[in-house]
Formats: C-alpha cells, sequence, structure tokens
C-alpha cells in the first residue's frame, strides 16, 4: 500500500508541476523569460529551444532581451517568435532583439483568466484520475486478499487526503495567478 500511496503521491505531484509549467507560458503583462519557453528555432536544420540557441533575459518589467550566441540566427529567430503567434513583435537592431510587452486589455485579460481556469481545472481532473486509479489498485489488492478491508480504508482515506492537499494547492496557484493577471 506504501508503493501505491506513494507513485499516487508523485503523479499528484507531477500533475502540479505540469500546471505551474502551463501557466507560466501565460503572458500577465509583465516581461518573463518563461513566455518564449516554447519557441523552438532552426538551428542549421534542427529544431531547437530559444534558450539553447541564444541568451534570454529581462532588461525591464515590460521589454525582454534576445542575444543570439550566433549572429547569423538572429533572423530566423525573429521569424520564430513571430511564427508562434504570441502577439509579440520583436524589434531587430542588428546584433540583438528586443520585445516589448504591449499591456494587456481588460477584455483580453478575462479570456487569459478562463484560460488559466481551464488548466486548473485540467489539473485537477488529473489529480482525480490518479486518485482513482490508486484506489482501484487497492480495492484490487483487497480482493486477492492480501490485505484487509481496514486497511483498505485506512489508506484510501489517505490517498484522499493527499487528493485534497494537491487540489487545494492548485487553487492556491491559480487564485495567485489569476491576482496576477487582472492587476493593472
Amino acid at each position: 500500500m506504501e508503493q501505491i500511496i506513494k507513485e499516487a503521491t508523485q503523479k499528484m505531484n507531477k500533475s502540479v508541476e505540469a500546471f505551474r509549467s502551463e501557466l507560466a507560458k501565460v503572458r500577465t503583462g509583465k516581461a518573463t523569460t518563461a513566455l518564449l519557453d516554447g519557441i523552438r528555432v532552426d538551428y542549421y536544420g534542427t529544431p531547437t529551444p530559444l534558450n539553447q540557441t541564444a541568451n534570454v533575459s529581462v532588461l525591464d518589467a515590460h521589454t525582454l532581451s534576445i542575444s543570439p550566441w550566433d549572429r547569423n540566427m538572429i533572423g530566423t529567430i525573429e521569424k520564430a517568435i513571430l511564427q508562434a503567434d504570441l502577439g509579440l513583435n520583436p524589434m531587430n537592431d542588428g546584433t540583438n532583439l528586443k520585445i516589448p510587452i504591449p499591456p494587456l486589455t481588460e477584455e483580453r485579460r478575462k479570456e487569459f483568466v478562463k484560460l488559466v481556469r481551464k488548466f486548473g481545472e485540467d489539473a485537477k481532473i488529473a489529480i482525480r484520475n490518479i486518485r482513482r486509479d490508486a484506489n482501484e489498485h487497492l480495492k484490487k489488492k483487497q480482493k486477492e486478499d492480501k490485505i484487509s478491508e481496514d486497511i483498505t480504508k485506512d489508506s484510501e482515506a489517505t490517498v484522499q487526503k493527499i487528493t485534497n492537499d494537491h487540489i487545494s494547492e492548485i487553487d492556491r496557484i491559480l487564485a495567485h495567478k489569476e491576482k496576477e493577471i487582472m492587476e493593472v
């Protein structure tokens, strides 16, 4: 049982981390290098993550800076950012790219809040599915007469507590992100 509970906890932790990485990609009106994490650049025929072809940094609250390690890549990087359809417009000065992060409109902020809530609900569903799988394993063990009914009930209660903890963590992260998005 301890193994089943341990595996369920690890899977739930991974779900929370996946949720956090999804949220990092959502724009809040502030410059963050996470906005460009999903961008791949054609680096001499190989799709390569942007951060492996250039130094990506935050200049100020509303500007990102990209300094390619290979000066010949600047046009390719600019093209990749435009094709990513993030609503960002890089400015090329010949050696670096500067990306101004435009402020969000009220309507756009509300759209982002809806998107973030959807990510939160998906993460909660994933956690509940993990709980269901763990409980099924426990019941299977009980039917095989490997564990008693009391131990099964105690283990299911433990799995439920772990589930509640992870769901409340997602709610906490979600509330923080919503506040961040709606902040002007």
